[in-house]
C-alpha cells in the first residue's frame, strides 16, 4: 500500500515507484505532479522542433522554477533532466 504523501504529491503510488529507482525527491515529485504523466501514447514534436512558448508552457506542467529567464536551449536540457 502506499504512503500518502499529503496534498503536495498527486500521484502517491508513481512517486514512491519514482523513488525506488533511484530519482530525487524533487525530481519524483515533479514527474508524479504532472497531468499527463499518466498518459501513454501519442506523439509530441521534438523538443528541438518546438517554439520557445511551448517549451515554457511544458515547462510550466513539470514545475521548472526561473523558465522565463531561461533561453530555448536551456528550457530543453531542464526539461529533459
Amino acid at each position: 500500500m502506499t504512503k500518502n504523501h499529503g496534498k503536495q504529491i498527486k500521484d502517491d503510488a508513481k512517486y514512491e515507484a519514482l523513488r525506488r529507482e533511484g530519482y530525487s525527491k524533487e525530481k519524483s515529485a515533479r514527474i508524479a505532479n504532472t497531468p499527463d504523466s499518466g498518459k501513454k501514447g501519442g506523439k509530441s514534436a521534438d523538443l528541438d522542433e518546438r517554439s520557445k512558448a511551448e517549451l515554457l508552457t511544458e515547462a510550466k506542467k513539470i514545475g521548472i522554477k526561473g523558465r522565463h529567464k531561461m533561453t530555448k536551449e536551456n528550457l530543453i536540457k531542464a526539461i529533459r533532466s
